[in-house]
């Protein structure tokens, strides 16, 4: 992959996952902890596991963490893995141990994600990969910031 290409890529994930950076932001609000961990951080299990709609800020932070899973093991392997999506779907309810093991386990795909940007011998279905990646990552941001209005009152 070109290095300007990489560079931005891994600019747009550091954005969806850590906020934007001090001097602005590309898709984000332009504040600090705009990105997925910054709106994660200190929810409590409780709040993770209130249904609105149907499904959790828990399973929508899980399905997350999956996904990344499944992009990393693509990019090592070149090939999909298989997954059960609608696995990835079936938390109703967390306590705080396993908010916290979600959460964690979130943050470790995705440092492997980045790690992955600059590692992967690049080709068309690992780029491809990559950027369906980042825009469903910033799907589910949106997603999780309006079902926090919802349970936020």
């Amino acid at each position: 992959m070109n290095e300007i290409v990489r560079n931005s890529v891994k600019t747009l994930i550091k954005e969806t996952f850590e906020g934007p950076e001090a001097k602005g932001s590309w898709f984000t609000e332009a504040e600090p902890n705009s990105g997925i961990f910054g709106v994660l951080e200190g929810m409590s299990s409780d709040l993770a596991s209130r249904s609105v709609y149907g499904t959790t800020l828990a399973a929508h932070t899980d399905h997350i963490r999956y996904y990344l899973w499944g992009t990393n093991e693509t990019l090592k392997k070149g090939k999909q893995p298989e997954m059960d999506w609608g696995k990835s779907w079936t938390i109703h309810s967390v306590d705080e141990q396993q908010w916290n093991h979600i959460q964690a386990g979130l943050r470790n795909e995705y440092v492997t994600l980045l790690q992955l940007v600059d590692d992967a011998e690049w080709n068309e279905r690992k780029a491809n990969e990559m950027v369906a990646s980042l825009a469903h990552s910033a799907y589910h941001l949106g997603a999780i910031r309006q079902m926090l209005k919802v349970v936020n009152g």
